[in-house]
């Protein structure tokens, strides 16, 4: 219930007017986006969980830097949110410009486009076709 008084109140908040029309294929696309994330979610549910057991703790942290394409700032902000929700990153920052400094418990590249592409291509490549 609270997610269609949420839907249908968004465009009174000052910072995010709801700039996109809603239809039936951005709500496919968005049903598809949850489905997306329970799954990356669980398979990083193992994976902390994996190290957090493992004798020798293998974790190399960090906070790396990766660039967002996303224009629209909601869809920034369910991103940034996707990426916290998900155990093992947490988005420290985020610049107006889409770049996003997120803190890994498990580094494996420090080249933004490598790090984006295991970080962030998963959502964004939705979440553009949900927003923008």
């Amino acid at each position: 219930m609270c997610s269609f008084v949420a839907i249908f109140e968004i465009h009174t908040l000052p910072i995010f007017p709801l700039s996109f029309p809603v239809s039936m294929l951005r709500f496919f696309w968005f049903v598809f986006y949850i489905f997306r994330f329970l799954h990356l979610m669980l398979i990083a549910n193992f994976d902390v969980a994996y190290r957090v057991l493992h004798p020798s703790l293998p974790i190399e942290p960090g906070i790396v830097r990766v660039k967002t394409s996303l224009k629209n700032p909601m869809a920034r902000l369910f991103l940034a949110n996707s990426i916290t929700l998900t155990p093992g990153t947490l988005v420290v920052d985020m610049d107006d410009d889409g770049t996003l400094y997120i803190h890994w418990i498990k580094v494996l590249s420090q080249d933004p486009d490598i790090a984006a592409k295991i970080i962030v291509k998963p959502f964004e490549d939705i979440l553009t076709k949900v927003f923008e």
